[in-house]
């Protein structure tokens, strides 16, 4: 059966991180803060950065570190997570973007470089829907039950049904679709920020689905495979407390990933229950989530590639 985690990571240290104006119009966790320059910006969000792959290094989880290019520039390069997926049978597939200068983030040269290290069979390139103005966003649109071939996605800008279909369609997974909202009421931008998925753990905003129906149906489609529902309220969301990714480090051992505000937004019998299910890490990166409205899982793409040879 296939692996819900992995032990091998990819991140990319920003060059021109910054507030993206163009993200901005459906992104509420977004913020720009005038009085902070765009240099200072950039070098906390780069102390952030190298501090988060220590913390994770140190883990034992093995952190591929990618260097942003400086043209052209990518305010959100630091989100690798929304462009790419690298899955167990080699296909590696690229994903449409909403934004014009996030689909610059697309780099077939990241691409060359895994292959070196691990076996690149199939490409699927989705970023044709883009001249539909239909978008899927990757990890950030999808949360992929990698076991059960499930796909948990909240429709929004970012993630359109017809687009999720056709990634369902390629590689056999079947779709729970649902709406979600933050607490004004306003799509939530993308799935990852209200849930994450474990290998036995759910952390999820339940309250974000206002649909009485569609909320029953994602809580049967966790519980019938075997997950605890760990429910966070919108104002944990709101604190990130939703955007968590497992991984595994080198002795096999799970560990739930997330920022430092998503940590203290929890409280104690939250982190008792996810403590049972797997070991916590996290990091302090209020830069990257103030100016970039992401946090820590969406910093960070899997790597499933089988190795070469």
């Amino acid at each position: 059966m296939t692996r819900q985690t992995t032990d091998t990571i990819l991140m990319v240290r920003p060059a021109h991180f910054g507030f993206n104006a163009q993200t901005a119009a459906n992104n509420a966790f977004q913020t720009n803060d005038e009085s902070v320059s765009p240099e200072a910006v950039q070098r906390r969000a780069v102390e952030e950065f190298d501090d988060f792959v220590s913390r994770l290094r140190d883990a034992g989880v093995q952190v591929i570190v990618v260097e942003d290019t400086t043209e052209p520039v990518k305010p959100d390069a630091v989100f690798p997570n929304n462009w790419v997926t690298l899955h167990d049978n080699g296909q590696v597939i690229t994903y449409p973007m909403y934004a014009p200068n996030r689909q610059l983030e697309r780099r077939e040269d990241v691409i060359a470089m895994l292959a070196k290290q691990f076996h690149v069979g199939e490409r699927i390139h989705l970023e044709g829907w883009e001249a539909r103005q239909q978008y899927l966003e990757g990890t950030g649109s999808m949360i992929l039950d990698r076991p059960y071939k499930l796909v948990y996605a909240c429709v929004s800008p970012r993630t359109h049904l017809e687009a999720l279909h056709e990634f369902c369609r390629l590689i056999g997974y079947t779709s729970v679709a649902f709406r979600a909202v933050d607490a004004n009421g306003q799509e939530i931008y993308h799935t990852n920020v209200m849930m994450a998925l474990g290998e036995t753990l759910a952390v999820i905003c339940l309250d974000a689905i206002a649909n009485a129906a569609e909320r029953a149906h994602v809580e049967a489609q966790l519980k019938a495979t075997g997950k605890a529902i760990i429910a966070i309220s919108h104002e944990q969301m709101a604190s990130f407390a939703g955007n968590m990714l497992q991984v595994r480090n080198k002795s096999s051992e799970t560990i739930l990933v997330m920022s430092e505000q998503a940590y203290q937004s929890l409280d104690s019998s939250q982190i008792a229950e996810i403590a049972k299910h797997t070991k916590i890490l996290f990091s302090p990166i209020p830069t990257i989530e103030t100016f970039g409205g992401g946090s820590a899982r969406c910093m960070m793409a899997e790597v499933f590639l089988p190795a070469a040879g």
